[in-house]
């Protein structure tokens, strides 16, 4: 059921012109270069240490590895990270 409410949903977001990340609830990853990454519309954090950093989203978990990883915001549904990365990893539910 779910799944049909999502393409509807899809369909009205292309239709009207609307960003999908927003309409849909799905991450928004902006990557810069490869020393800071912000997310947004995530879940949640489902562990952190200094290597690897495991983010809870509606499309699955998502794996940060690297190293000297460090969170240096975190608000409402946003999270910035900072340190050097070496692979970002989706894991559908």
């Amino acid at each position: 059921m779910e799944n049909k409410l999502d393409k509807v949903k899809e369909g009205l977001a292309e239709k009207l012109d609307l960003p999908r990340d927003i309409i849909l609830n799905i991450p928004k990853i902006v990557i810069t270069g490869d020393n800071e990454i912000i997310i947004e519309n995530h879940k949640g954090i489902i562990s952190f240490d200094n290597n690897e950093i495991k983010i809870n989203s509606k499309v699955g978990t998502i794996t940060l590895g690297g190293h000297n990883l460090e969170i240096l915001f975190i608000g409402g549904n946003t999270i910035t990270i900072s340190g050097k990365f070496k692979s970002l990893v989706y894991e559908e539910l």
